[in-house]
């Protein structure tokens, strides 16, 4: 009779240390498959801060590109018209990508709707070059020029399904005990998603934003199809502009030593600011999370 609990407790001892060696096991591996995901990551960062810390300087960041042969040249006709054509691209994309992120979300229940949610997912894998062609053949042809205008309008077409498509779950994550709440005031729903739907879901609507905008900062076929590019300081919508990828890929493709330095430096800027933006959207993430707790 004494035997029966002794050998109970010897197989619960077992099965515990099974456990126990098993959790370690599956810890370890998910360690080893995180580190091994991050490889090319830390190696791709790596390398391109290797090859391009160099050539940063003051001049760098101020000055336009300086003639084969020269050196001292920058490329900051590259960085203002990365922000002249995403920053358009953001008065488009953002107030198109939650507007339809709210109607899917709080009014959208019929085939308008599903027409809506099945366009945006379509675009979401669409080919960037093709929103270039879209563009290019809509803007650049009636108009017989390229311009930071037709290259913001390719960037829209890429960003606001991102934003519309990932905006709606936000808002959809939202408890329903606020809008009930708010109605039961008597506030209208226009109102509640405006006053109280909205911010609170703020954090999760600016990391899908920053998000949208990592994507289109890093785009060059759309833009090379539409905004063509620009060696001149440009802030006139309606003309040639550079970009910071169209000047990696034009530099990259020249045979010349000193451009293929800048091509590295501006790469290694590029890098750096996706890498901020998205480390912005995981804190506003997290944030969210812990706040709605």
């Amino acid at each position: 009779m004494s035997s029966t609990p002794l050998s109970l407790t010897t197989t619960s001892r077992r099965r515990l240390s099974r456990a126990r060696i098993s959790n370690r096991v599956f810890t370890a591996t998910l360690w080893i498959t995180g580190i091994l995901a991050l490889l090319p990551l830390a190696f791709i960062v790596g390398y391109v801060v290797r090859k391009g810390v160099g050539i940063l300087s003051i001049h760098f960041f101020t000055r336009t590109p300086a003639i084969v042969g020269q050196s001292g040249g920058g490329i900051s006709e590259a960085f203002i018209g990365s922000a002249l054509i995403v920053g358009m691209a953001i008065l488009f994309s953002v107030p198109l990508g939650l507007l339809a992120a709210v109607y899917l979300s709080e009014y959208g229940t019929g085939r308008f709707a599903s027409m809506v949610r099945f366009l945006s997912e379509v675009l979401l894998s669409t080919p960037s070059i093709v929103a270039g062609v879209v563009i290019w053949t809509l803007v650049v042809v009636r108009l017989h020029a390229f311009s930071a205008f037709a290259g913001a309008l390719a960037l829209t077409v890429l960003m606001w399904p991102i934003i519309a498509r990932a905006s709606e779950d936000v808002i959809r994550l939202v408890p329903q005990e606020l809008r009930e709440a708010a109605i039961a005031l008597g506030a209208p729903k226009w109102k509640v998603i405006l006053r109280v739907v909205l911010p609170a879901a703020v954090s999760g609507l600016t990391n899908t934003v920053l998000l949208a905008v990592a994507r289109g900062l890093g785009e060059t076929a759309p833009v090379l199809l539409t905004s063509l590019g620009s060696e001149f300081v440009n802030r006139n919508p309606g003309k040639p502009t550079d970009t910071l990828s169209l000047r990696i890929y034009q530099y990259a493709l020249s045979p010349v030593k000193s451009w293929h330095d800048i091509a590295w430096g501006a790469a290694l800027c590029l890098l750096v600011i996706v890498l901020v933006l998205s480390v912005t959207a995981r804190y506003l993430t997290a944030r969210g999370r812990r706040n709605a707790r």
